[in-house]
């Protein structure tokens, strides 16, 4: 990496015009990426799909087009998804250049490699093809994203010394967890001697928004301390880590976190030990530990919002149980006018097959169709 700063500015979840839920806000998405540079931090991370695929663009009117070349870095991908053929690497790989405005990617990763989308990649030949665009130039430097077990991760990385990094899902709910592995996936990177980039540190704001137990126990040894400061902190301590990446959508978050992680601290013991307690109390509160990332979105038949129904299940679930009434099942009944309910569920598993975080999700909707159908 260019600098010794620790934190990325992740550009999937950027902030949308109220009237359009559709449009990203292009206006404080300028505001949000000058204040990130402002204070020093450069490296950005886009991908083909993110924002209803313009997220590419967006990153050309908010960031390239505005400042010169050597004032940030860049990150891109390819995935599996929408290869088909040899011939969609080239294509998808030139129209990132077009929607980007850059010559060249400072980083570029085959995204997502996974016990599905490496067979694709294997037999598009993907992983000679990424080799030679460096060879040639146009990308700097090499790597991929990954969401699958320990041992798929050893075997990518012992049959392709080529690669120089790997972004990972980390953060301290998903250290211990039997189905993400945070903690053995990166053991592996390390063993390896793999530089890791960190996705997810906040799990998709659920460790941003935890339960009242948690927040008095980090408030207790620092008041001044935001609650995701503690997550974004557990992943940049590990020390194989070079680069955690944040989705910021809000003035106030990218002051929180270039605040922070511009004099980084490594978390000592007892906020370690905090962050154990936070864990249990966290998992017996959760119930769908989904990151809303959307990938099961697309696929679905019948066009069922999927991590908008974990959320809203998550939230109902975590309110006081002496409430009489609570907002969630409004908000269910009235998103379900205009999209499948989670009781439309035909159980195909398309969605399945695509989640990063390994969820039996039809099995999941089956919950959430009984609880909001009550």
């Amino acid at each position: 990496m260019r600098n010794d700063r620790k934190l990325g500015f992740g550009l999937m979840r950027l902030p949308m015009l109220q009237e359009d839920p559709e449009k990203i806000d292009i206006e404080l998405t300028k505001k949000l990426v000058d204040l990130f540079i402002e204070r020093g931090f450069t490296y950005f991370d886009t991908a083909w799909m993110y924002c209803g695929f313009q997220s590419e663009n967006a990153t050309k009117e908010v960031l390239v087009d505005r400042y010169p070349r050597d004032a940030f870095t860049l990150t891109t991908k390819l995935h599996a998804g929408y290869l088909e053929t040899k011939e969609d690497r080239d294509k998808i790989f030139n129209e990132q250049r077009r929607k980007t405005g850059v010559e060249f990617f400072d980083y570029y990763w085959l995204h997502d490699i996974n016990s599905h989308s490496i067979e694709v990649f294997e037999k598009l030949d993907c992983f000679n093809w990424i080799r030679e665009k460096k060879e040639s130039g146009l990308v700097k430097h090499i790597g991929f994203s990954f969401h699958d077990g320990p041992e798929l991760l050893d075997k990518v990385l012992t049959e392709h010394p080529e690669f120089e990094y790997v972004q990972l899902q980390i953060n301290y709910l998903d250290w211990e967890s039997n189905a993400i592995q945070s903690r053995k996936c990166y053991e592996v990177a390390e063993k390896h001697n793999m530089p890791v980039i960190v996705m997810e540190p906040v799990k998709g704001g659920t460790l941003a928004d935890v339960p009242e137990e948690v927040t008095k126990l980090f408030k207790e040894y620092d008041p001044d301390a935001s609650i995701p400061s503690w997550a974004i902190r557990f992943a940049a301590s590990q020390k194989n880590v070079c680069m955690v990446l944040s989705g910021m959508n809000t003035v106030e978050q990218v002051l929180d976190n270039t605040g922070f992680m511009s004099d980084f601290k490594p978390l000592n013991e007892e906020e370690l030990e905090r962050i154990k307690k936070a864990v249990s109390i966290i998992n017996g509160s959760i119930a769908i530990p989904c990151t809303g990332c959307e990938y099961c979105v697309a696929g679905c038949p019948q066009q069922i919002p999927i991590p908008k129904c974990f959320s809203l299940y998550n939230a109902d679930k975590q309110e006081v149980e002496t409430k009489d009434w609570t907002p969630q099942g409004e908000y269910y009944d009235n998103m379900v006018k205009s999209t499948g309910k989670a009781s439309d569920c035909i159980e195909c598993r398309q969605c399945e097959e695509v989640c990063p975080q390994h969820l039996p999700i039809v099995e999941h909707l089956k919950e959430v169709a009984q609880y909001f159908g009550k």
